[in-house]
C-alpha cells in the first residue's frame, strides 16, 4: 500500500480525497484497534461536512475489530477527553480538522485515561499497520466478519456530566454580573455554551451571553474559525464594543483553544492569560507546579515565583506538556498558543475552563480584564509569534544562534533556541510540519527595545 501522508506529529490531518477519505479512515480505525487492542472507544466529531461520514467509517473499522463504540455525536475535542476517562473506555477519537482549510479533516486520538497518542507514542506504529491493510468493503464494512463477531454501537450523551465538571472549577456564588460576547465561529462550541448558560441561570449566576457566529455550520459562512489570525479578530472586537461587553471569547473549530478580548475590544495574547491562570491556581494551591513552554517566559516565571509556585519549562506541543504535567503532577500548564491544561481535567487541554476561571477572577478582584493584564503587558511587552517561511530552517537557526549567542546571558535549547540578554530575549523554533520558523521576542518594560530588536532579528533572518 502507498504511504499515508495524513499522519502528522500529533494527530492525523489531510486533504479530503487525496490524503483522507472513508476507506482510509476505515483502515486507520482497524490499525488503531490492532495496535491498542481496546475493548471500547468513544467517538465524536466536529461540524465539518465530512465529519459524520468519516466518523461512521471509523466506527465500522473499530466494530469489525470487535471494539464496542460509544458515539457522542457532535463534540469538541475536550468532550472526547472527558468521556474517555468518565466512561472508563480504552480510548477516544475526535474527528476534526480544527482550524485547517475547509477541504481538510482529521483525527485526534487518546488512549485510556485520556492519555495522548502522538508520533512518539503510537501514531507511527498505527501508520505502519494501516499502510499494510487492504479490504474489499461492502456498505463500508468487511463482509467476511459476521455480525456476532463485531463490536457493539450505541449513542451516548455525556454533555451534562461534562458541563457539571467544567463548573466545578469556579465558585458560582462569587460571580458578579458580566456580559460576555461568545463567538464559536460556527464551530461546535455553541451547544456547550447553551448548556453552560442553563446551568449558570439555575445557579443564579448573573452572566449574560451575546452570541455571534453561534450556530454550528460546516460551510463556515463566516470563514474558518481561527481567532489567532489577526484578520479574524475584528468581528469579536466590534461586538464587544457595540454591546459594551465585559469580555469577548472566540474559539477555534473544535474549541480546544479559546481567545479572549478585554472590555475595550483588545485581543489578549495567550501568553498573559497563562500568567493570570498560574496566579489563580497558585492562590488555591501553594507550592504547586506550573508548566510553561519556552517561547515567552519572563512574565509567567515572575508570577510563579511571586506566588511561591514551581516553574517547569518544557517543549511546546500538547504531547510534551501533558507528559511533563503528569511527571510533575502539575496543577496547570499553559502555552502562549492559547492551549491551557488542567490536572483535574486529566492533564488535558480545555477551551472552556480558562474563560470560566477568568470571569471568577474578574468577579473576585472586581476589576475588568484590561486591569488584570495591562500591568503585565507593560512589564513584559512581547512581539506575539511571527512566522517566517524559509528554505533551510536548520541553517537559519544555526546562523542566528552563532550571531546572537556571543554576548548572551543565557542560551537554552528546550525547544529551538532561546537566547536571553539582560533586558530582552527571544526564542526561535522550526515548525514540525512546514518550512516555517517561529520567532517570539519579549523585553523588560521597554516596548521601544522590543520593536527595535524584533526588526533587527527579522532583517538578519531575511538576509540568511
Amino acid at each position: 500500500m502507498s504511504t499515508l501522508t495524513c499522519f502528522k506529529a500529533y494527530d492525523i490531518r489531510g486533504q479530503l480525497g487525496t490524503e483522507l477519505n472513508e476507506e482510509i479512515a476505515y483502515r486507520i480505525a482497524r490499525a488503531f484497534a490492532q495496535w491498542l487492542k481496546p475493548k471500547s472507544i468513544v467517538l465524536g466529531g466536529d461540524i465539518r461536512a465530512t465529519s459524520a461520514s468519516l466518523k461512521a467509517a471509523l466506527a465500522n473499522g473499530l466494530r469489525d475489530e470487535g471494539v464496542d463504540v460509544f458515539d457522542l455525536g457532535l463534540t469538541g475535542t475536550e468532550e472526547i477527553y472527558f468521556a474517555t476517562t468518565h466512561l472508563q473506555t480504552s480510548g477516544g477519537i475526535e474527528v476534526t480538522a480544527s482550524h485547517n482549510p475547509i477541504d481538510y479533516n482529521g483525527f485526534k486520538f487518546v488512549r485510556e485515561q485520556s492519555k495522548p497518542i502522538s508520533a512518539d507514542t503510537g501514531l507511527k506504529e498505527i501508520q505502519a499497520i494501516a499502510e499494510t491493510l487492504s479490504y474489499d468493503l461492502v456498505d463500508g464494512r468487511d463482509p467476511s466478519i459476521s455480525e456476532s463477531n463485531r463490536g457493539s454501537y450505541q449513542q451516548v450523551n455525556t454533555r451534562d456530566d461534562y458541563t457539571k465538571h467544567l463548573l466545578s472549577y469556579v465558585d458560582l456564588t462569587a460571580l458578579k454580573p458580566l456580559k460576555l460576547v461568545v463567538n464559536p465561529g460556527n464551530g461546535v462550541a455553541g451547544p456547550v455554551v447553551d448548556v453552560l448558560e442553563k446551568a449558570l441561570k439555575k445557579a443564579n449566576a448573573p452572566i449574560e451571553f451575546i452570541r455571534i457566529n453561534f450556530e454550528p455550520d460546516g460551510t463556515f459562512p463566516n470563514g474558518i474559525p481561527n481567532p489567532i489570525l489577526v484578520e479574524n479578530r475584528d468581528v469579536t472586537r466590534n461586538a464587544v464594543l457595540a454591546h459594551k461587553a465585559d469580555m469577548g471569547i472566540a474559539w477555534d473549530g473544535d474549541f480546544d483553544r479559546c481567545f479572549l478580548f478585554d472590555e475595550q475590544g483588545q485581543f489578549i495574547e495567550g501568553y498573559y492569560i497563562v500568567g493570570l491562570l498560574a496566579e489563580a491556581f497558585l492562590q488555591k494551591e501553594q507550592g504547586a507546579s506550573i508548566i510553561l513552554d519556552p517561547r515567552m517566559t519572563w512574565n509567567t516565571l515572575e508570577i510563579i515565583a511571586n506566588n511561591n509556585g514551581k516553574a517547569v519549562t518544557t517543549k511546546a506541543g500538547h504531547a510534551f506538556i501533558k507528559e511533563t504535567m503528569r511527571k510533575h503532577d502539575a496543577i496547570y500548564g499553559g502555552e502562549m498558543s492559547a492551549h491551557h491544561y488542567f490536572r483535574d481535567f486529566f492533564y488535558c487541554d480545555s477551551g472552556m475552563i480558562p474563560w470560566l476561571l477568568i470571569i471568577e477572577l474578574m468577579s473576585r478582584k472586581q476589576q475588568p480584564l484590561s486591569a488584570l493584564v495591562n500591568e503585565r503587558i507593560a512589564a513584559y511587552p512581547s512581539s506575539g509569534e511571527i512566522n517566517l517561511t524559509v528554505t533551510d530552517a536548520k541553517k537559519v537557526m544555526a546562523s542566528v544562534e552563532q550571531h546572537y549567542g556571543k554576548n548572551a546571558k543565557q542560551i537554552e535549547h528546550i525547544d529551538g533556541v532561546g537566547i536571553d540578554y539582560e533586558d530582552w530575549r527571544f526564542n526561535l523554533r522550526a515548525s514540525n510540519t512546514e518550512p516555517v520558523i517561529r520567532l517570539n521576542v519579549e523585553s523588560r518594560n521597554n516596548p521601544q527595545l522590543l520593536k527595535e530588536k524584533t526588526q533587527e532579528l527579522l532583517s538578519f533572518i531575511r538576509q540568511i
